[in-house]
């Protein structure tokens, strides 16, 4: 089994992969990095959010903070997905903004900054979402979002707004909260724009109040700011591919699976062709060119000359871009995110530029009330049903029935058993311990199984009578797929009012662990 890259960072080690070691706040204040131009970038951030309609006061306190000579930036961001998509998109912004107050300094303002991902055009990753409601009916709303164009240049359409409506008006939950939400979702497609644009209003409107400033890099006045950088890329198109590449043979080498492959003749940038496609390019030592096109260096500068939203990074070098524009303290992170951040160590330098901290999301599992009272009588955790629902409830239920014991001592015994009959078997015969060895753990390997087997036998009994093993499943594991990762943040919102977000704001930044909402 490959290593998990995230696992073995956010356990303080990969000090070969990564500039700092992972909460080293005191290394990412300390880290020099080349200045940025504030006056321009709070320029453009505020073009934007004028732009976007959210230039209020919130965003303007934010911005005027920023423009401090020396501030700093802890950064997020996520792909935009369908009513802010799943429930983590929403805690990294939350992080965020609960890193940036902890590290915040008189001399030394730290903003919230999340990154919008509008350049992103894999819409099967961002036209869909899941919701919950209070009759545990799971909805799942589906967009038809074109496919391979930027998300940023996808117009929203009024029947988009109408099919999120005709769900909530189907969605069993308090009417003063559905309506709180439905209004969220109706101001934010109002205002018109993209879809990306859309998403960027829904996350202002829940985290602005806590100092967060959402960004997008399409926005034109972000865009030219970007340039630079770009250009600079354009120089040696493959030397970033070349170092992303090496990155991946040394964590191959160390038992890791790499994120990124970065194959012969591919860069790190993608370009936005005629007909709003996104296509990856490719350059083999005089010219560039794409699935349908060729292009000189030249061709390509002048592009980002007259329109810098047309040339955007690929993953292996999209955070780059971000922190050469943005004066970076942290980058708040998830699992993936990490993975990729191993392979790009030595492509920062390429713009001058080092590493930023990687700091490991704040994660949190929902638990309403029918939810945690029923772990509660399992004596069960979120985190252990999602690893093995059937196991929670079966031995939690054997254990009801004083089977549970019976059947360990049981297995006890049997061991005892075998270990005492493998040492007589070699005192009569040496030759025979080894055999004997095999034969003793493939049949408690065996029991062991029958017994998983007989538990799981009895938690599908329990909830053909009870329902208890749909219930859990269906708030923890929706889907199949952990609750973070599935379920849309405006679920709890829908049945409880603003109370989860309060206490989504109320937690240290990095805290993970379960919820309880009164």
């Amino acid at each position: 089994m490959a290593r998990n890259v995230a696992a073995e960072y956010g356990q303080g080690g990969l000090e070969d992969f990564f500039r700092l070691k992972v909460r080293d706040l005191t290394g990412a204040w300390e880290q020099e990095r080349p200045d940025v131009d504030r006056a321009a970038l709070v320029s453009a951030l505020r073009a934007y959010h004028s732009d976007l309609g959210t230039l209020n006061s919130d965003v303007e306190a934010a911005l005027e903070r920023l423009a401090h000579p020396r501030s700093r930036v802890v950064v997020t961001g996520q792909q935009a997905g369908l009513l802010t998509g799943p429930a983590y998109s929403v805690h990294k912004g939350a992080d965020a903004a609960l890193l940036a107050r902890a590290l915040d300094r008189e001399d030394a303002p730290v903003v919230a900054v999340y990154w919008v991902a509008s350049q992103d055009h894999d819409a099967a990753e961002v036209a869909s979402t899941t919701l919950l409601d209070l009759g545990e009916r799971l909805h799942r709303l589906t967009l038809d979002v074109p496919q391979g164009v930027p998300v940023g240049r996808v117009p929203w359409r009024a029947e988009w707004t109408g099919q999120v409506r005709a769900l909530l008006e189907t969605f069993e939950a308090p009417p003063e909260h559905r309506a709180a939400v439905l209004s969220r979702v109706e101001r934010a497609a109002a205002a018109g724009g993209s879809y990306a644009d859309v998403f960027a209003r829904l996350i202002h409107g829940l985290l602005s109040p806590a100092g967060l400033v959402v960004l997008d890099p399409l926005h034109p006045a972000l865009a030219r700011l970007m340039a630079p950088t770009l250009a600079r890329e354009l120089d040696a198109p493959l030397a970033s591919s070349e170092r992303i590449e090496a990155a991946a043979e040394r964590l191959t080498a160390a038992g890791f699976t790499p994120q990124l492959r970065r194959p012969a003749g591919a860069t790190n940038l993608f370009l936005e062709e005629v007909g709003g496609q996104r296509r990856l390019l490719r350059f083999d030592g005089a010219r560039f060119s794409t699935d349908s096109g060729k292009y000189t260096k030249e061709d390509l500068l002048t592009l980002l000359d007259s329109d810098p939203s047309r040339l955007t990074p690929a993953a292996g070098l999209r955070p780059v871009v971000q922190d050469a524009l943005l004066p970076t303290l942290a980058f708040v992170v998830g699992p993936g995110e990490i993975a990729y951040g191993a392979q790009l160590r030595e492509v920062y330098p390429l713009h001058g530029l080092a590493q930023p901290l990687l700091w490991p999301r704040l994660s949190v599992t929902w638990l309403e009330p029918n939810v945690a009272r029923l772990l509660a009588r399992l004596n069960a955790t979120a985190g252990q049903v999602q690893a093995d629902p059937e196991g929670v409830l079966g031995r939690a239920l054997a254990h009801e029935r004083g089977a549970a014991q019976l059947t360990a001592e049981r297995l006890d015994a049997l061991q005892e058993e075998l270990d005492a009959l493998t040492r007589e078997i070699g005192a009569l015969d040496p030759t025979l311990v080894g055999a004997a060895t095999r034969t003793r753990t493939r049949t408690l390997s065996r029991v062991a199984h029958l017994q998983r087997l007989a538990v799981n036998a009895l938690a599908r009994a329990e909830n053909d009578r009870t329902g208890q093993l749909t219930r859990l499943k269906t708030h923890l594991l929706p889907n199949g797929t952990p609750q973070e990762r599935e379920m849309n943040f405006l679920t709890f919102l829908l049945k409880h009012g603003d109370t989860p977000l309060r206490l989504l704001l109320a937690q240290e930044p990095g805290w993970r662990g379960e919820i309880e909402i009164p």
